[in-house]
């Protein structure tokens, strides 16, 4: 029997264990090493080898005692949060906020910078990286991972940064500048894919693996998940639903002049408020003038009306093309609309379509495309430090 047995096999069974028992002490928090074994169906001398490794390696610590019965207290094990930690950023056109989480996800700091006054990318992302982790008293060395978050296209293939409509100075070469700078790794992802991922983790997508997430800002953008992953495209450019040929506004025939795509045209800020001025809603945002619409009423007045006639668009040549079970109205627009946008939507896109997907506010109110890249960073530097715990 022993000659067929696959080497390694000892190791990788101690690998997943050692997994599995710190993903256990991050949901439940603090666990006596008898706890760990009867969750993991380890014996309870297996449970305290396992706990011993994990100790030898920084991973996990003492944090307390739990009194029993007879005989001395338990000790209680958690996570060590100083173990790793990781940055996530949100880069708009104006500025750069910038979070550091240790391993378990706290948050441990936050800052908040400018771009006006810069034309140094790689400047602005350093100081709020070396601030973050300052603000949460980490060295840089034990940053293990920055996500930063940034409207526009990312190569699938090289990562860096191929066109981003209101941020000129990111360009090609910016990745391989910061990861030289911060010696660490660093990596893009399109701003609304990460509100996604916030969006699934703890927003109006929880528990759903396949849908598709509207933003509805300054801009319009989408993402798609499928399978519980982001889908890409092969150039970056799944999601870019503003460049949607629609009707009722110019078609731009060349997108390097930076000229305004037609469904942005008729669904992004600038429209918002054209048509809010139209209906006597004068406000210095979008999102102010869709606010003012509800004075009209508790579900909203005329203009909710004419902009989710305008969303259906996108919405139902996403939704005919995926046939996604649910869609999110996120961004700032998306917000203030609430309920009462989406449920116009969702009656919109059910009457041009075949398709009936269920459409709803974001669940998330405060800087999705930050946690979102906090929890992209989270998962891949927890891959890497927790599947490494068997030497």
């Amino acid at each position: 029997m022993s000659a067929t047995r696959l080497p390694g096999t000892p190791r990788l069974l101690r690998a997943l264990n050692d997994r599995a028992a710190l993903e256990l002490l991050l949901e439940q928090g603090p666990l006596t090493r008898a706890r760990l074994g009867e969750l993991t169906g380890l014996s309870k001398v297996t449970a305290s080898q396992l706990v011993e490794r994990l100790e030898e390696r920084g991973l996990v610590a003492r944090v307390g005692e739990q009194a029993g019965g007879r005989g001395p207290n338990a000790q209680l094990y958690a996570v060590r949060p100083g173990s790793a930690y990781v940055v996530g950023v949100d880069v708009g056109a104006e500025r750069v906020v910038a979070a550091c989480a240790d391993i378990t996800g706290a948050v441990v700091s936050r800052v908040e910078q400018s771009t006006r006054d810069t034309d140094d990318p790689v400047g602005v992302v350093h100081n709020a990286v070396v601030q973050a982790a300052s603000g949460a008293g980490a060295a840089l060395s034990s940053v293990r991972r920055v996500v930063l978050g940034t409207p526009g296209l990312v190569d699938p293939a090289s990562g860096d940064i191929t066109f981003a409509f209101n941020l000129p100075r990111w360009h090609r070469g910016l990745l391989a500048a910061l990861r030289e700078d911060l010696a660490t790794p660093v990596v893009f992802e399109n701003d609304v894919n990460l509100a996604a991922v916030a969006e699934a983790q703890s927003g109006a997508a929880r528990e759903n693996r396949d849908f598709v997430l509207v933003w509805v800002g300054a801009g319009v953008g989408l993402a798609i998940m499928l399978g519980g992953r982001l889908h890409h495209g092969s150039s970056g450019a799944a999601g870019e639903i503003g460049y949607l040929p629609v009707p009722g506004v110019p078609i731009p025939r060349d997108v390097s002049r930076r000229a305004k795509p037609a469904f942005q045209q008729l669904a992004g800020a600038d429209a918002v408020l054209a048509v809010a001025r139209e209906h006597g809603l004068p406000a210095d945002s979008a999102a102010d003038a869709v606010r003012a619409d509800f004075a009209a009423g508790t579900a909203g007045g005329p203009l909710l009306d004419a902009l989710a006639r305008r969303l259906a668009l996108g919405v139902a040549s996403t939704c005919v093309v995926l046939d996604p079970p649910l869609v999110v109205l996120a961004g700032e627009v998306g917000q203030a609309g609430g309920a009462a946008l989406a449920e116009r939507v969702q009656h919109e896109v059910a009457a041009i379509t075949l398709v009936r997907p269920r459409v709803v506010p974001t669940g998330l109110t405060e800087e999705p495309i930050l946690h979102g890249a906090l929890r992209t960073a989270l998962d891949a530097v927890r891959d890497e430090v927790f599947g490494s715990t068997v030497g």
